[in-house]
């Protein structure tokens, strides 16, 4: 009788667990998007807008966690090692495929413990002065460099950040030698841009462009292959004097890879509805942000290949701008 007991109760047990993992039970309990940045930044922007989705068509309490530092790896960190339960996320940009290159003693494997819910949107880079400096467009930043090597500095949100990297390509395609400064995040980046503390920031459009537009910042050129229709009248930088150069920064969404398919799954069809509505386009737009969900299994090859590409291309840029 004990032993049929113990095995109804280890079947009840099990028969629970299972349940618990199927989509219809799920969200039981708040969800927690931890953002490796301070807020303002596009991983910030997309997690607070899909937080507030989610929050009204799940009817459960989304909250977005900001834990900056060591580029993003802090809080991925702590979403790797999060229960599998579908309810502690990663908002990231396009820096988390750069951790992986910049971090040797990283305390998670970037493509073993995290799984790819969706890419959330795309977005592109304005490289900014201030208008204090004097100087109108890229060639003249660039010839100003090169007169005084070494002397120049350039902002970043952080080590390891999309803007770090977006900077350490123009200058060593730019073959200027310049110096490194990162902050906690884009906020801090811009305003020392702004009081010419810092000589230039390759900033995310969203951040920048209400500033360019008011005068605070001089844009001198967009990272894309194409102009920008928020600020047409800004060249690229490959127009303007680096051929070849572009930069396109992208934010999407991670769990831990513990989390069953099925959650991740529900998660990724929810969020896809939230960013293919209208009312996204509407929010986004604006701040030069498109929109671009996909599968979970079309993100994880997406991460594979930048994250492949900076393997590559991060020593070939280390060693051009030790060149410059």
């Amino acid at each position: 009788m004990r032993a049929s007991v113990s095995t109804g109760l280890l079947l009840a047990a099990a028969a629970c667990a299972v349940h618990a993992q199927e989509p219809a039970d799920y969200p039981a309990k708040p969800i927690h998007i931890l953002v490796g940045f301070t807020p303002g930044g596009g991983p910030d922007i997309t997690a607070r807008y899909i937080a507030q989705k989610l929050g009204e068509t799940w009817k459960q309490q989304v909250i977005v966690d900001n834990r900056p530092g060591a580029g993003g790896t802090l809080a991925a960190g702590t979403v790797a090692r999060a229960a599998p339960d579908g309810t502690t996320l990663l908002s990231v940009s396009s820096a988390h495929a750069i951790a992986p290159i910049l971090y040797s003693n990283l305390t998670y494997d970037t493509f073993r413990d995290l799984s790819g819910i969706t890419l959330a949107a795309a977005s592109k880079y304005v490289l900014v002065v201030s208008p204090a400096l004097g100087i109108k467009s890229v060639k003249e930043l660039i010839a100003a460099a090169r007169a005084k090597p070494g002397t120049f500095n350039f902002s970043s949100a952080g080590m390891g950040s999309g803007t770090h990297f977006a900077g350490e390509m123009f200058k060593a395609m730019a073959a200027i030698d310049v110096v490194h400064v990162p902050f906690k995040g884009i906020p801090e980046a811009l305003t020392e841009t702004m009081t010419a503390r810092v000589q230039f920031f390759m900033a995310p459009i969203a951040n920048a462009v209400g500033q360019v537009k008011e005068g605070k910042l001089a844009g001198l050129g967009v990272s894309s292959a194409e102009r920008d229709p928020l600020l047409p009248e800004v060249p690229t930088i490959a127009e303007s004097g680096v051929p070849g150069y572009e930069s396109i920064l992208w934010f999407g969404l991670l769990t831990s890879s513990g989390v069953p398919r099925p959650i991740i799954n529900k998660l990724n069809a929810e969020i896809t509805a939230i960013l293919r509505g209208a009312e996204t386009y509407a929010r986004f737009g604006p701040i030069g942000m498109t929109p671009r969900p996909m599968s979970p299994e079309a993100f994880d090859q997406h991460f594979s290949l930048c994250a492949f590409g900076t393997l590559v291309f991060w020593p070939l840029l280390q060693t051009a701008a030790k060149v410059a």
